[in-house]
């Protein structure tokens, strides 16, 4: 029978129980999936080798040719060589990641040579590390990870081993706690952002902080839902974790999607999504969720940005907060009829100083399209409230200076548990359905025009254009004069019982 996703995902958390309690928790997610990558790719290069053999190809020339392969394996570096390694697993290990990873450049450069299986600092001494080492390769051992045991009954497999690896990277960032946020965002709020982006087949969709790649991920699976072409999507990003990176580029690969492309490195300082001419790529769909206030963004590095990405408004983002300075970067590789969903801290909708003449100029130039408020500790690693902006380079007439403002940060909206929150299903589709219709919703949305937006200052905060407060019942005239005189008759009726009970006892009149 193949082997079903729940089964995996069983089999890849016992992994991650042989090094609990060994390294910290933040650091474990890279061994278990460079070595769940190591095994997927030898047990799909013996799969290819036997295919080759049944079609008629020598098991030499099988075994040897590299177009007979999608990712080819030297031998040094396939499974049962690794595992029959008897001392020196660690520096075995870091060889067969720089075998395939030259054997198979560019697509997974920096794939596996990002964990080193020798580090000191994160597995202890050799003895510790040859045991640990050891251990993961004899649990790995157990999984058979061919296509042919990966089959679901459509005949995909993509799914089943790329839901698990992210069922995995989600059990990672909860157990990392506060570092998780740094490469997760929860899918709740990934599925949010693409449905409000709506992308559709034929678009070019870029993540400029891609983390472990999630939101290009999603925007796949959207596609695909909407009867699309996931393989006519152009998939691209950056992310200037190496660690991280090797994540993302791992899980885009274990969901099918082979020509997405990330790149290593600081988005502000060193833009790498660029053309020939050495100009920034343009995008029909940007998606991100940049670090929130990052200090040291780039601020210095800003005023001479060859691209010009920070010179519209006349203000550069502050040096200790670069929220605003991820959305310009944004802007500036979204093409003219393209949009841009990206999470933001609320302070931008209200901040002053340069943020104040950025959001202005942001307003004015008209491409502001959404605000929802989302409720706090959503995210790992930050309980403060979030806000969704739409940016929309093309707005539909009807939106023209006009911003819709949604406060989601109340009951009906989402669920409150008990160390985290959560966006279920029904409240993603609330959300989805205000913004589709773009109306006033009584005590959840409001459309305000740019002139009463100016009248608040360009102020944006949620709560200025948005009153969740219960309605108070106001009585008529005829109710509260009747509410009155029976308060007066039960005044007058406790008023002479008392003085009844204090003739009896000798204190009347």
């Amino acid at each position: 029978m193949p082997l079903t996703q729940q089964e995996l995902e069983s089999k890849l958390w016992g992994a991650a129980d042989i090094l609990r309690g060994q390294i910290d928790a933040a650091d474990y997610k890279n061994y278990i999936f460079a070595a769940l990558f190591l095994k997927r790719l030898s047990d799909r290069f013996d799969e290819e080798v036997e295919a080759a053999v049944a079609f008629g190809l020598s098991r030499e020339a099988a075994l040897t040719d590299a177009d007979e392969h999608e990712f080819f394996v030297p031998e040094s570096a396939r499974w049962p060589a690794l595992v029959g390694a008897s001392m020196n697993l660690g520096e075995a290990l870091n060889v067969a990641a720089e075998e395939i990873e030259s054997a198979n450049t560019p697509r997974l450069d920096g794939v596996l040579t990002s964990v080193n299986w020798n580090d000191e600092t994160r597995l202890g001494s050799p003895a510790n590390r040859e045991r640990i080492i050891r251990r993961l390769l004899n649990h790995f051992s157990e999984l058979d990870l061919r296509d042919a045991n990966l089959q679901q009954p459509d005949g995909g497999t993509g799914n089943v081993l790329g839901d698990a690896y992210e069922y995995l990277i989600h059990q990672f960032a909860d157990d990392a706690g506060k570092k998780g946020g740094e490469f997760y965002t929860p899918r709740s709020v990934v599925r949010l952002i693409v449905e409000l982006l709506a992308p559709q087949e034929g678009m070019r969709i870029c993540d400029p902080t891609a983390g472990s790649g999630g939101m290009l991920i999603y925007t796949a699976q959207y596609v695909e839902e909407h009867k699309g072409n996931a393989r006519n999507l152009v998939l691209e990003g950056q992310e200037r974790n190496r660690g991280t990176l090797a994540i993302g580029k791992l899980n885009l690969l274990l969901h099918g999607l082979r020509s997405a492309r990330l790149e290593e490195g600081d988005v502000i300082a060193d833009p790498r999504l660029q053309d020939e001419a050495g100009r920034l790529l343009a995008y029909d769909r940007v998606i991100a969720n940049p670090p929130f206030s990052l200090k040291n963004w780039g601020h210095d590095f800003a005023p001479n940005d060859p691209h010009h990405r920070f010179d519209r408004y006349d203000a550069i983002p502050p040096r200790t907060r670069g929220d605003l300075g991820f959305l310009l970067h944004m802007l500036a590789v979204t093409n003219a009829e393209g949009m841009v969903g990206v999470v933001m801290p609320h302070g931008v909708l209200f901040r002053g100083g340069a943020e104040g003449k950025i959001r202005r100029g942001l307003l004015e130039s008209d491409v502001f399209e959404a605000v929802i408020g989302l409720a706090p500790n959503l995210f790992y690693g930050s309980t403060i409230p979030v806000a969704i902006c739409v940016l929309n380079k093309a707005k539909p007439s009807h939106r023209r200076e006009k911003v819709l403002i949604a406060d989601a940060n109340q009951d009906g909206y989402f669920r409150q548990g008990k160390a985290q929150n959560f966006l279920d299903r029904e409240h993603i589709e609330e959300i989805v359905k205000a913004y589709r219709s773009f109306e006033d919703v009584e005590r959840f949305a409001h459309v305000a025009g740019l002139g009463e937006i100016e009248a608040n200052d360009f102020n944006l905060n949620v709560s200025r254009y948005v009153d969740t407060s219960e309605p108070i019942e106001v009585p008529s005239v005829e109710e509260a004069l009747a509410e009155l005189r029976e308060a007066e008759r039960q005044r007058n009726t406790a008023a002479a019982r008392m003085d009844e009970l204090l003739e009896g006892i000798g204190y009347g009149r």
